[in-house]
């Protein structure tokens, strides 16, 4: 691997102009097939082999009425009226009646009429409009979700004052991840990290070319598969933020080697060379690392998690070719303006002035100064941590683990629009619901089945909804009827508790613990779906994946370790390591959505769970950097130790020689990240963005 990477190196620095030439023609190239392929992101999505999922493929085929998104209207009487106000009911059902010639509109169900008895708050203190739309959430255009807000509005004004009225749903819960102008404060925070780095702006530059050019080429790519491969749009965000700052990184490594061989007086051709040999081998083996941990995102077994695992491992993959091709190009532009004059060759040093002459006597030679180390810092850390080294395992085992404590208490849901600012219409809406509805209005369940063997299918499915609402943890069943054909039945079923709360999730295991008492009893094979219902199977199937994930990405990687360092020591070591941070990072991932630490400044809306796949996606990613920095470190100390440094001296010396390196690269890395926070998705917008329509549109479907 050395020696083909010193060609490769040798080589980029000797054709550099090729080298350019090759990688700004790709990025033309590709830019131009994602403008004439892409067919732009696509956030609808299935999740195979649940039974929420196997239950909604049934019902697009025989109940095509849940087949589209939807949206609620709330109208709430002044305090101490009625809905039931002639005035008043006069005005929703003609809001109603306007709604439903909303284009992309189905139905309205107007709350006053119909099978549908539960849209009337038990008090008469609210209305509920259920809205049904043809298309999916994504291809609801914004003049349809502007109608739909004039009509509350206007509806508002038209009711007695004091009256409230709201227009939310899944329509209004969605949110397309897109990038803004504040990833680059992540650039800008790089930039001057490099710059303190290098003391050169000329080498500080590179790193900034390298992941730019790069991360370019795996969006181009990203958008032109979009032709064929259904793509989310959080896919080219995740792989935008690994891309840019894995590439960052790589080219810091390459960079950082060459500067420091460079000032040893090493030519420049040779230096770019040894660098690409030498870092440019640890970048190699950290960029496989990477891969390998995202790509094990499939074994979770949702398409479109694997997808975006397949995207981000092609960003890394690129950031890695371009960083070791491009950046030693371009140090064949620099020469050796990547240092400080002083030591470039051929500048002379300034001649000392000739001290005056004075009979006075001769000073006293002052002591030689005790020469200071290069890297201060460096050098006093590794220091104290290697002086008792049992005393400095035992404090940094202690810390993480304290850390890691509160992870006890991290609950994982998909969030819903209570998830949202309190401003968001859908959120004023999910309030509003749970206020006068009861929270498990915000997420009903569906349950559905085939009564196609009945030969009274309504008989059937009202005796089936009188025993449903006996059933413990059920609020309400407004709606159990079979469909137009009477092939396929359907009830709604409304939770006591909210969405994500662990009410609902006993509720959904002891519907499905009943299936065989209602096949024996109706004949009918029923089976729970919905948002709800799905956010709670795809819980489980993450939960599910976080073992085999861990194995296979822990256990191929110590694989690799051991053999890359023919050690046993250094792999173990990263992995004890790796599940250390995992913690601590588990751990202060719920004092922030769980207790609310640093909640504001994040831009966490709500409390009290978290994104079902942030566990997979965040060990994925974690387990990558970790092993990165890992490989970095225990290189230079291998390296230092083949050169004939005793033990201890080379795990000093490596690590003086490259953490400076490191902690660079990490703050770095950092900054790139954090600078996706502040216009981020929260966790509601994320979930809504990343389901099937039907899924959202049976959240509020009543008839």
């Amino acid at each position: 691997m050395s020696s083909l990477l010193y060609s490769l190196g040798r080589f980029a620095f000797r054709a550099r102009r090729r080298v350019l030439a090759v990688w700004l023609g790709a990025l033309v190239l590709l830019f131009a097939a994602a403008g004439l392929l892409s067919q732009g992101t696509d956030n609808t999505f299935t999740i195979p082999g649940t039974e929420s999922q196997q239950a909604l493929d049934a019902l697009a085929r025989t109940f095509p009425q849940v087949s589209g998104a939807s949206a609620q209207l709330i109208a709430v009487a002044p305090k101490g009226g009625s809905v039931r106000d002639p005035a008043f009911q006069s005005a929703v059902e003609k809001t109603v009646g306007e709604l439903a010639k909303v284009p992309q509109v189905t139905s309205a169900t107007d709350p006053y009429q119909g099978p549908s008895t539960g849209n009337v708050s038990g008090d008469a203190s609210a209305a509920l409009v259920p809205i049904q739309l043809s298309v999916g959430t994504v291809e609801v255009s914004q003049s349809t979700k502007d109608a739909l807000q004039r009509s509350g509005a206007d509806l508002e004004k038209a009711l007695p004052p004091g009256s409230q009225v709201a227009v939310g749903g899944q329509v209004f819960s969605s949110s397309v991840a897109g990038i803004s102008v504040t990833e680059l404060l992540g650039l800008a925070v790089a930039f001057v990290v490099l710059i303190l780095t290098f003391v050169s702006v000329v080498a500080a530059a590179m790193p900034l070319i390298n992941a730019l050019l790069g991360a370019g080429l795996s969006l181009a790519l990203i958008f032109a598969a979009t032709k064929w491969l259904t793509i989310a749009s959080t896919t080219p965000l995740l792989a935008l933020m690994l891309g840019l700052a894995v590439g960052i990184d790589y080219a810091l490594f390459i960079i950082s080697r060459h500067q420091e061989q460079v000032k040893k007086g090493i030519a420049p051709e040779e230096s770019a060379a040894r660098a690409v040999a030498t870092a440019g081998s640890a970048v190699v083996f950290a960029a496989v690392t990477v891969i390998i941990a995202l790509l094990g995102l499939a074994v979770a077994r949702i398409p479109f998690l694997t997808t975006m695992g397949v995207a981000a491992a092609l960003a890394v993959a690129i950031a890695v070719l371009v960083s070791t091709t491009l950046t030693p190009a371009l140090l064949g532009f620099a020469g050796m303006r990547v240092v400080a004059k002083r030591f470039r060759g051929g500048t002379e040093a300034p001649a000392q002035k000739p001290a005056a002459h004075s009979d006075a006597a001769p000073r006293k030679p002052k002591r030689p100064r005790r020469p200071r180390p290069e890297h201060p810092v460096a050098h006093g850390w590794v220091n104290a941590v290697t002086r008792i080294p049992v005393l400095t395992v035992l404090v940094v085992v202690g810390l993480l683990g304290a850390l890691a404590l509160p992870a006890m208490s991290l609950r994982l849901a998909l969030p819903d629009a209570g998830s949202l600012d309190e401003t968001e219409p859908a959120r004023v809406t999910y309030d509003l619901i749970a206020e006068h509805f009861g929270p498990g209005y915000n997420g009903p369940l569906i349950v559905t089945g085939s009564v196609i063997g009945s030969s009274d299918p309504v008989t059937l499915m009202d005796d089936l909804g009188d025993e449903l609402r006996t059933v413990p943890g059920v609020a309400a069943v407004p709606l159990s009827t079979p469909n137009p054909t009477g092939d396929t039945g359907i009830a709604q079923v409304v939770p006591t508790g909210a969405p994500d709360s662990e009410e609902t999730q006993t509720l959904v295991a002891t519907l499905r613990s009943l299936h065989d008492h209602f096949e024996r009893e109706y004949g009918i094979d029923l089976a729970v779906t919905g948002y709800t219902a799905a956010g709670i199977d795809i819980s489980a199937r993450l939960g599910e994946a976080l073992l085999p994930f861990a194995i296979l990405v822990v256990g191929l990687s110590l694989i690799l370790l051991a053999m890359v360092f023919r050690s046993i020591v250094v792999p173990v070591t990263a992995a004890l390591g790796y599940l250390l941070s995992i913690g601590a990072a588990f751990g202060v991932t719920s004092l922030v959505f769980m207790s609310g630490f640093l909640a504001g400044p994040l831009h966490v809306a709500d409390l009290g769970s978290v994104i079902s796949f942030m566990p997979i996606i965040l060990m994925g990613v974690l387990f990558g950097l970790a092993m990165d920095y890992e490989v970095f470190l225990a290189s230079r100390m291998r390296e230092q130790y083949v050169r004939g440094d005793a033990p201890k001296d080379a795990v000093r010396n490596g690590f003086v020689g490259s953490a400076r390196v490191v902690t660079a690269a990490a703050i770095i890395m950092f900054a790139v990240f954090a600078a996706f926070i502040p216009e981020g998705m929260r966790p509601s917008s994320r979930s809504r963005s990343g389901w099937p329509s039907a899924w959202r549109s049976t959240h509020s479907w009543c008839g």
